[in-house]
């Protein structure tokens, strides 16, 4: 996991499994796509991976020193495991009970005239689940990729923000052709998939916790 490969995949499965979980994005795209077209995912995903990148940019710049200790390595390994860990588990257990397309009627109305770019800022910033997504998840994963130099850190980002790009072209597609090829049973599928690896993911970065000299 610690090749140019294996970190472009696991922030891609990671990043992918966190994209499909039914959030303010997603809403998002499903309600606005209907009237702004199928490019509306690529934009909103553009809009939210700009603000990913300066997010990136800035913890690199500013906290490089800090977060090269070993006792923070350790820290932010085993509380991003833990994160992992619960989330693979409420993927599992919620996996049943979700409807893709059911959150199409909750598009609230101040978000419907936000043009996709803007939508795509503002949603991640107005989700707390994406603070604490990169607090904990997101730095555990630059850390790791970080011994790879700028290039690690690079294919890092490019993996992320991949995941929202091919889920959400996949999403505002499908919703601009008026097509049910994604049916709920298959999405249910997927999402358990994707517990299952991040269940893989925790023990992982549980691992690399105990090693946190070696990261």
């Amino acid at each position: 996991m610690d090749t140019l490969w294996g970190i472009f995949f696991g922030s891609f499965v990671i990043g992918l499994s966190g994209a499909m979980m039914p959030g303010p994005m997603f809403v998002v795209v499903v309600g606005q796509t209907p009237r702004q077209g199928a490019w509306t995912g690529p934009v909103v995903v553009f809009g939210h991976g700009i603000l990913e990148s300066l997010l990136v940019g800035a913890v690199i710049l500013g906290l490089a020193e800090f977060i090269s200790s070993p006792a923070v390595i350790t820290t932010v390994a085993l509380i991003g495991g833990v994160v992992l860990l619960y989330m693979g588990v409420d993927m599992l257990r919620s996996a049943g009970r979700l409807s893709l397309f059911a959150v199409s009627g909750q598009m609230k109305g101040s978000m419907v005239d936000v043009h996709p770019f803007w939508a795509g800022i503002l949603t991640s910033l107005a989700n707390p689940y994406w603070t604490l997504w990169w607090a904990t998840i997101g730095l555990g994963y630059m850390l790791i990729a970080s011994k790879n130099g700028s290039v690690g850190l690079a294919v890092f980002l490019i993996g992320h923000i991949m995941s929202d790009l091919v889920w959400y072209t996949t999403v505002s597609t499908l919703v601009a052709g008026g097509k049910r090829w994604l049916t709920d049973s298959i999405y249910r599928s997927i999402i358990r998939t994707c517990g299952v690896v991040l269940l893989f993911f925790a023990l992982y970065f549980g691992w690399r916790a105990f090693h946190g000299i070696s990261i």
